[in-house]
């Protein structure tokens, strides 16, 4: 018999089941951790004197034999492999024989997986990091470049009161900044090693757990060892990250699906990310922004899946976990491939000042800047509130804007409007006189914040 762990049976396993309980198309992506953590293992195992340093260094030499052949094409990874811990394993006592049957002592595919898992998504995350610090970088950038856009925020889709392009830019800022501190926040919380934990009862061997935990870059090993190969916080945690990093993506692609519309006009795509139509000549689709739109799906479905793969399993290990691993991956690499692609869409996007300008003169965005002005005169708000909801109903009648109103038509419906009205009400005045921190005249100090971020 093949398998490593049939001296137990007396039948040859039904090939439907290898391939059902297989698990080498995923996990084979850890080749590279599961070395690393083969090596530090049979490292930590000769200090100890649990096997001789003559093995130790032959498991060493075979293993980094192994990785440079597979990462030179040399080597290919059996797909008819149980997982990648076992053809590695396999692999290795081919090359070296007896020694490499001593690597698995005092260890359990239970705490090597799970090891594994862990360093893989530590890398991963590392460059899901960067790429947020990329994509925050190119919002600063465009922020810092359009400071005096003017264009109307909205509140239910409706035009609500006058904000600036890099106000609404710096927005998503934050969003991304508290995505990437979940990120550091995740895997400070993951940085603890499983390796030792063996199967969930530890081992009698007299190991160093410390020793391995330190030569694989973690902070310290995992504490208990019934929670060292069950535990799956860390792949929920990530992936739930991820699911929130899209849906802040999402919320960025539909304003920019909307922003290149005509009926909106904010925005034009660069040709080189967009495409057109098989029988439309005129079309310019934002495919893109769609696309992240449509793959957040799939993103919250990883982290649906993970969660109901992890709800109700009774301690320790159980098979259920091995479904862990490809909605983790996918998650956090479906967010990753968004960002790679959407900061260098967004970057050389070319944004329409004069559209956004005449669309911020429209839907009586400065009414509440008029009722202050009133309240300012000595009016209560309410009732400020009141006298300029009347405005707005007579002008939307005569198709004209607030601004429009003679001074005389609106002494009509109070005394306390004076000449200085036109200039408070003045988009410009508008944006200017919003100096409460974090508005739109706060701007300065919000571009300093990201840069400060992004230069940490």
């Amino acid at each position: 018999m093949s398998d490593l762990w049939s001296a137990r049976f007396s039948a040859e396993a039904d090939e439907k089941l290898k391939k059902f309980n297989s698990s080498i198309a995923v996990d084979g992506l850890m080749y590279k951790e599961d070395i690393a953590g083969s090596v530090a293992h049979a490292t930590m195992l000769a200090r100890q004197g649990i096997i001789s340093a003559s093995d130790a260094a032959l498991i060493t030499e075979g293993l980094n034999g192994i990785l440079s052949d597979i990462q030179s094409g040399a080597l290919k990874i059996d797909p008819e492999a149980e997982d990648i811990h076992m053809f590695i394993e396999g692999e290795l006592t081919n090359r070296i024989g007896e020694a490499g049957k001593r690597l698995h002592t005092a260890r359990s595919r239970n705490d090597q997986v799970a090891t594994d898992f862990k360093l893989y998504l530590k890398n991963l995350s590392g460059e899901v990091k960067s790429c947020l610090l990329t994509f925050i970088g190119t919002l600063y950038e465009l922020a810092k470049t359009h400071t005096d856009y003017i264009l109307p925020g909205y509140t239910h889709l409706q035009r609500a009161q006058p904000i600036t392009l890099a106000h609404h830019l710096l927005a998503y800022c934050e969003m991304f900044m508290r995505d990437y501190s979940r990120f550091s926040d995740a895997v400070k919380r993951m940085d603890y090693c499983p390796l030792g934990s063996a199967a969930l009862a530890g081992t009698t061997y007299d190991i160093d757990r410390t020793l391995t935990a330190k030569l694989l870059g973690f902070s310290a090993p995992v504490s208990n060892s019934l929670d060292g190969v069950s535990d799956r916080d860390y792949a929920s945690e990530l992936t739930f990250a991820a699911a929130l990093g899209m849906t802040h993506l999402t919320r960025l692609a539909e304003e920019v699906i909307l922003w290149c519309s005509w009926e909106f006009r904010f925005m034009e795509l660069n040709d080189s990310f967009a495409t057109g139509s098989s029988i439309m000549p005129q079309k310019k689709n934002p495919d893109v922004a769609e696309l992240v739109r449509g793959k957040s799906g799939r993103v919250y479905g990883a982290l649906i899946s993970l969660l109901t793969i992890l709800k109700g399993l009774p301690l320790a290990y159980n098979k259920d976990l091995q479904e862990d691993k490809e909605a983790a991956f996918d998650a956090l690499k479906t967010f990753l491939n968004c960002l790679e692609i959407f900061a260098p869409m967004l970057a050389s996007s070319v944004f329409n000042r004069e559209n956004m300008l005449n669309a911020a003169k429209k839907g009586y965005i400065n009414a509440t800047d008029m009722a202050d002005y009133l309240t300012k005169k000595g009016m209560p708000f309410r009732s400020a509130y009141k006298v300029v909801g009347e405005l707005v109903s007579e002008a939307n009648k005569a198709g004209k804007g607030l601004e429009e109103f003679e001074l005389e038509e609106l002494r009509k419906h109070s005394e306390l409007f004076e000449e200085d009205v036109y200039e408070a009400i003045d988009l410009k005045t508008c944006l200017s006189k919003r100096v409460s921190y974090g508005g739109p005249a706060d701007i300065e100090r919000q571009l300093k914040r990201v840069e400060e971020f992004l230069s940490d």
